[in-house]
């Protein structure tokens, strides 16, 4: 008996959206910023499109760490040719700069986390060890002198 698979999420379609914009589009394949609007200019190529995949596949997009790199220094927007279509604001530059700031910190605080906590690992494992070997040495104390 055949159980039927669940439809993909919205989330798992828009990735594959992503792939196809990232194979069809230099702007997507080379993590360009993108001009304000491009929502609409692929809606007009695509009326198909789900707005909720399309916001979902623009966000993954927008918020990958090569394209905020990428926005971080840039001085234009591009079009899904890769033309230049406008400038890139200090604003929208501090942004990215501060998301990816943002983001290295917690990786930085999850790396510590992970570091403190291998750590006392260690550190009971060692007690552990110490107490077993203080443990044997008495046993061993008391079975010698009871002889």
């Amino acid at each position: 008996m055949n159980t039927p698979t669940p439809p993909p999420s919205p989330a798992q379609t828009a990735r594959v959206l992503l792939k196809q914009f990232q194979e069809k589009f230099p702007a997507f394949r080379e993590y360009m910023p993108l001009a304000i609007g491009i929502d609409k200019q692929l809606m007009a190529q695509f009326p198909e499109l789900s707005r909720k995949v399309l916001r979902i596949a623009l966000g993954i997009h927008t918020n990958s760490l090569r394209y905020l790199k990428g926005m971080e220094k840039a001085t234009a927007r591009f079009d899904l040719d890769g033309n230049a279509a406008d400038a890139v604001t200090d604003e929208h530059r501090a942004h990215a700069s501060e998301i990816l700031r943002e983001r290295f910190k917690k990786v930085a605080e999850q790396r510590k986390a992970e570091r403190q906590a291998e750590a006392a690992v260690r550190e009971a494992e060692q007690t552990a060890r110490r107490h077993t070997e203080k443990l044997s040495q008495l046993a061993e104390k008391f079975s010698r002198s009871g002889s």
